[in-house]
C-alpha cells in the first residue's frame, strides 16, 4: 500500500487492517455452509392453501384501503461486473473465437438477450456492422467490447438495476423499471406509489437520471403519482477488489477498486416488514403508518 492507497481507504472510512483482512479472506476463501438439504414445503417453504391465499390478499388490500403509506424498498447497489466476468476473461484471452462452454453459449443465444438491439446499435456505431455481421466476420471480441466498455453499453460498470433485462412484445425493461411497475400494481395507496432505492455513491446520479426518464411513462400508464427517493450505501461497507494473485486491483488511474456489497436499509422506522415472493423476484416491503 502506498500513501495514495492509504488516503483513499481512509476517505472511505476503512482501516488498513480491514483491507488486509479482506485480502486474506479472498486469498483463503470462505468456509462452505453445511447444508441440511434442499428447501422444500415444510422445510423453509410455506405452501398456503387457496383459502389462505385469499385471506392474505384480502388482508393486504384492506390495509391499502385504510390509506396507509407504503414504501417499496429496493437495495440497488449491486454492480453488474460479476455477471460478466466470463466475458471480461474472453476479452483478455489469447484466442479470438468462443472456446469455453460459457462463451459458446453466450454467442449461440445472443439473440435472446433483452439488450441485443441496443448492443447491435452500438456495434453499428463503433464498428459499422451489426452483431450478426461481426459474428460472420469472426470479430467476436468487438461485440463483447461494445457490451462491456464505456464506448459501448458500458454494462461492465453499470449497476445491475440499469441493465436491459426483460423483453416484452412492445418494450424492454430494466430491473429499476420493473420495480416501478410492481409498485404501481400492488403497492400503491391513495393513488401514490412510494419507491426508495439504496444505491452506491458512484451510481446515484445515473439512477436519478434514468428514473427521471422513465417515471412519467409508468405514472401515465397506471394512473398514479410516484414518489421516488434515494439513499447511498456507506462507502465503509465496500470491499476491495483483487487480482488473481491477490494483489489489489487498480483502475487505469492507479486507484484501488472497491465493490459495493448488498445494500442495507437505514433510518427507517417500520411497523411491519413483509417478504413478498413472486416467481422472479424477492421484494422487501416496509409498511409505514
Amino acid at each position: 500500500m502506498n500513501q495514495q492507497d492509504l488516503n483513499q481507504i481512509s476517505a472511505r472510512g476503512i482501516s488498513e487492517q480491514q483491507i488486509e483482512h479482506q485480502l486474506e479472506q479472498i486469498k483463503n476463501g470462505f468456509p462452505f455452509l453445511k447444508l441440511e438439504g434442499a428447501a422444500a414445503i415444510g422445510k423453509g417453504i410455506m405452501a398456503p392453501t387457496a383459502q389462505e391465499v385469499e385471506n392474505y390478499e384480502k388482508a393486504w388490500n384492506d390495509y391499502k384501503a385504510e390509506g396507509h403509506k407504503i414504501v417499496k424498498f429496493v437495495p440497488a447497489s449491486g454492480a453488474a461486473s460479476r455477471m460478466f466476468k466470463n466475458m471480461f476473461a474472453f476479452l483478455d484471452a489469447p484466442y479470438d473465437v468462443p472456446t469455453t462452454d460459457f462463451e459458446k453459449q453466450f454467442f449461440e443465444n445472443i439473440k435472446k438477450f433483452a439488450f441485443r438491439k441496443a448492443l447491435c446499435d452500438k456495434c453499428h456505431v463503433n464498428n459499422e456492422k451489426g452483431i450478426m455481421c461481426l459474428i460472420k466476420k469472426g470479430d467476436y471480441k468487438a461485440i463483447v467490447a461494445n457490451l462491456l466498455k464505456p464506448e459501448g453499453l458500458n454494462y461492465g460498470q453499470l449497476p445491475k438495476g440499469l441493465l436491459q433485462f426483460h423483453e416484452y412484445e412492445d418494450e424492454v425493461r430494466t430491473p429499476m423499471e420493473e420495480h416501478l411497475v410492481e409498485a404501481a400494481l400492488y403497492a400503491s395507496s391513495n393513488g401514490e406509489a412510494n419507491v426508495h432505492f439504496t444505491v452506491s455513491h458512484d451510481h446515484l446520479e445515473l439512477f436519478k437520471q434514468m428514473v427521471a426518464e422513465k417515471v412519467d411513462k409508468y405514472a401515465q400508464r397506471y394512473g398514479i403519482k410516484y414518489n421516488i427517493s434515494f439513499s447511498e450505501q456507506k462507502p465503509s461497507t465496500d470491499t476491495i477488489a483483487a487480482n488473481p494473485d491477490n494483489t489489489p486491483f487498480r483502475n487505469e488511474d492507479g486507484s484501488l477498486l472497491f465493490r459495493a456489497v448488498m445494500a442495507h436499509s437505514s433510518r427507517t422506522s417500520t411497523r411491519l416488514m413483509l417478504m413478498w415472493y413472486s416467481s422472479r423476484i424477492l421484494t422487501m416491503w416496509f409498511l409505514i403508518a
